[in-house]
């Protein structure tokens, strides 16, 4: 019956036997973005500069804003005061330093003043390391005020504009990336009956052909009475992500009675098929129909009674 699928001519006879054929849910699947990621502010404070927009493509570690706190700014300029400061205290603490040296030479003074003047350099130059140090830290500080993009993909939402104060870890803006698929909720009584690999139809699109994908990934956890899934379509359309795309799910298969569109015929409001008896006599069996399957490019009709298995069945050569 199998092998027959799709090339019974005219004229002949099919010997009708059980065939398992899939049942399929419609649903729909929402175009998604492996990842989403936001592009977080590692700083507090106003956004100067915006450089993206919802729909733009972004490179991994280009930048999208810039965040500016003017207390950054004036701690800058207190530090670079006190530095200043601290290497004017240097210069003569150093100068004290030589003449003490030459004091000692002549015995004017003793080692333990020339220690005390060699410890007040010491001293100062550790504040000023220390506050070199300080001044490092609020650079660095000043820097990470330019929002990078985590991943490279698509700028998916700006929820900020230009001049909004934002807080350290607040999203500027959110990136997908890495590619996209279809996720699924699918209710959870089909559940049980999906496997990773399954095939997946997808809906024709503008071009009239329908595609096929694969049951990717099916998450253990069920919310609002559904199980979410993932469907890998290779050349899947990215232009609008969240776009909804009608898709068929195998959810159970049974066994049914196929026959040949070509082998049903109507007369007086009711559908029939020609019978081959075993003596080669020909009857008109009347049947009642179920839906059209297509196998192999070929139409089918189930038939739910009228038939057994076993009957041949004369293909209409009108």
């Amino acid at each position: 019956m199998a092998a027959a699928l799709g090339q019974v001519a005219q004229g002949e006879t099919l010997a009708v036997a059980p065939q398992e054929i899939v049942e399929w849910k419609a649903v729909y699947g929402q175009v998604e973005t492996r990842d989403r990621v936001p592009a977080r502010a590692r700083i507090g404070g106003t956004v100067v500069t915006l450089q993206v927009s919802e729909g733009d493509t972004v490179e991994a570690g280009a930048r999208i804003a810039v965040v500016e706190d003017d207390k950054l700014a004036f701690r800058l300029d207190s530090i670079d005061a006190r530095l200043e400061a601290l290497e004017a205290r240097l210069e003569t603490a150093r100068a004290d330093l030589d003449r003490g040296e030459q004091l000692l030479e002549r015995g004017v003074i003793t080692s333990q003043r020339l220690d005390q003047l060699q410890t007040e350099v010491d001293v100062i130059e550790g504040e000023i390391r220390s506050l070199e140090s300080d001044r490092l830290v609020v650079e660095q500080q000043v820097a990470e005020g330019a929002v990078l993009s985590p991943d490279a993909g698509v700028v998916l939402s700006v929820p900020l504009s230009r001049g909004s104060v934002v807080t350290p870890g607040e999203a500027v803006a959110e990136i997908g990336g890495g590619g996209v698929f279809l996720r699924l909720a699918v209710p959870e009584r089909h559940a049980g009956s999906l496997a990773e690999g399954d095939p997946i139809e997808i809906a024709a699109g503008p071009n009239g052909a329908s595609r096929t994908g694969r049951l990717a990934k099916i998450y253990p956890q069920i919310e609002g009475g559904r199980v979410q899934a993932d469907v890998e379509v290779e050349g899947l359309d990215d232009r609008f992500i969240g776009r909804r795309v009608p898709v068929r799910l195998p959810v159970d298969s049974r066994m049914a009675l196929l026959v040949p569109e070509a082998a049903l015929g109507q007369r007086g409001g009711l559908d029939f098929v020609t019978v081959e008896t075993e003596a080669g006599a020909q009857l008109r069996r009347t049947v009642v129909p179920g839906e059209t399957i297509m196998q192999d490019g070929a139409a089918w009709r189930e038939i739910l009674t009228g038939l057994a298995a076993g009957d041949r069945v004369v293909i209409d050569d009108e």
